[in-house]
């Protein structure tokens, strides 16, 4: 593959659209078992919360997909030491970008414990809003607030 090629292909799958009209594949290929991609995410997605007992599944499923996704990533930019042609390329971007459709399909799912969800985000908030107070004030350090 050409420089030019490679180019084309890593600007194709670096696209923030690239996933816009783009399908989740059938069956993939991920960290060397086969996998029904587009069934599974439908099954999960149908669901519309990922109950208790699938988190845990679908936490493994979106890690093995986005190592997958480095992997093929790090073969179109060169860095394993096989030949590449920019067909085996442009097949590889295609699987990138069904791999990215699926993971933002799953990670757009609710958990199933939706007031918990919320505690642990206000929680945040109001942790993000003490430190900017602080930074803002000049407390940098873990001093309190107001502690002059």
């Amino acid at each position: 593959m050409q420089e030019y090629e490679r180019e084309i292909l890593l600007e194709r799958i670096g696209r923030e659209s690239a996933t816009v009209g783009a399908s989740i594949p059938d069956r993939i290929e991920v960290q060397g078992e086969e996998v029904d991609l587009q069934e599974f995410v439908f099954e999960i997605k149908r669901r519309d919360t990922i109950p208790d007992g699938e988190r845990e599944r679908v936490e493994r499923a979106k890690k093995n997909l986005r190592r997958e996704r480095l992997q093929r990533k790090q073969r179109i930019e060169g860095e394993t030491d096989e030949d590449l042609t920019f067909t085996d390329g442009e097949q590889l971007a295609e699987d990138i970008i069904g791999i990215d459709r699926a993971l933002a399909a799953l990670e757009s799912l609710r958990p199933t414990d939706i007031e918990g969800e919320r505690e642990r985000q206000e929680t945040a908030d109001t942790k993000r809003w003490l430190n900017f107070l602080k930074q803002a004030l000049g407390h940098e350090n873990n001093s309190q607030l107001g502690g002059r």
